[in-house]
């Protein structure tokens, strides 16, 4: 797993995860969506695309600290992204678990980053959660009919982070 990251321009700094670090994103309310975009599947250089947009969009909601970290979701053990998806509601599957990256110099997330099966289905088509280690930002990329992004800061809360439970689907308003 660590080589196809690498591959991406994610370099894995393993069981550096900062303690309390929220386990997951249950939910956020319109409110917090801070940014996004979305593209169809026929967008003409898509991939170059989707690398541009959200590297403004992570850089501009803060995802990344002063060394360009961040952490990433990824199913635990060898499981790939789509097995992760086809099990995620069977009770018997381990969820997946942050794990701490650096973004490298040069770098590749919707192309290489998505075939690699841990951050998506294949090139073009991401999947995956991304979060500042402070828990304050969190990007998810998810794909559908289009391509989709939005990031969600959790300073609502009291303290930074996201909590469980407290959803209501943002339908429109964050598309570029």
């Amino acid at each position: 797993m660590y080589r196809s990251l690498w591959r991406a321009g994610l370099e894995v700094i393993p069981n550096t995860v900062p303690h309390g670090t929220m386990p997951f994103v249950g939910g956020y309310a319109v409110e917090d969506v801070v940014g996004g975009f979305s593209h169809p599947y026929d967008t003409p250089r898509l991939v170059e695309r989707l690398n541009a947009d959200w590297y403004d969009l992570a850089v501009s909601s803060g995802l990344f600290d002063h060394r360009r970290e961040f952490l990433v979701k990824l199913p635990q053990g060898t499981r790939t992204h789509r097995n992760l998806l086809q099990h995620m509601h069977s009770g018997s599957d381990a969820p997946p678990v942050w794990t701490r990256v650096r973004l490298l110099q040069r770098w590749d997330i919707m192309g290489r980053g998505a075939a690699s099966a841990f951050l998506g289905v294949h090139a073009g088509h991401p999947g995956f959660g991304m979060m500042a280690l402070d828990s304050s930002v969190y990007i998810v990329a998810s794909t559908g009919e289009v391509v989709s992004m939005c990031s969600r800061s959790g300073t609502r809360t009291g303290r930074r982070g996201f909590w469980p439970g407290q959803s209501r689907r943002a339908e429109s308003g964050w598309h570029r």
